[in-house]
């Protein structure tokens, strides 16, 4: 699915790999999130990789996955994996652990 077809709000679910965990990314990715009115929430995965949902307008979504391939000043990315989904009414952005 396209976000740019998907309406006034979309949802991505995103997965990051690098050096992605113990650098600050999550701390981050929730003031980018705040900056650019996005909901939804990130946490360290199991595997070294952070995951995160984006709700918002599909240019704030957009911006977020951008600033994903980026990260924090101490992190490394090696790739971003996205998925888009139906909204489902996100509120707020959290960060768990």
């Amino acid at each position: 699915m396209s976000p740019r077809n998907a309406g006034a709000r979309v949802r991505a679910h995103v997965w990051v790999s690098g050096r992605v965990q113990g650098v600050y990314f999550r701390a981050y990715a929730e003031d980018e999130a705040g900056f650019r009115n996005v909901a939804g929430w990130i946490r360290n995965a199991p595997d070294g990789r952070v995951e995160a949902v984006f709700e918002g307008s599909p240019a704030s979504v957009e911006a977020m996955i951008r600033w994903c391939y980026r990260g924090s000043p101490a992190s490394a990315v090696g790739g971003v994996e996205v998925a888009w989904e139906d909204p489902r009414g996100e509120t707020g952005f959290r960060v768990s652990t």
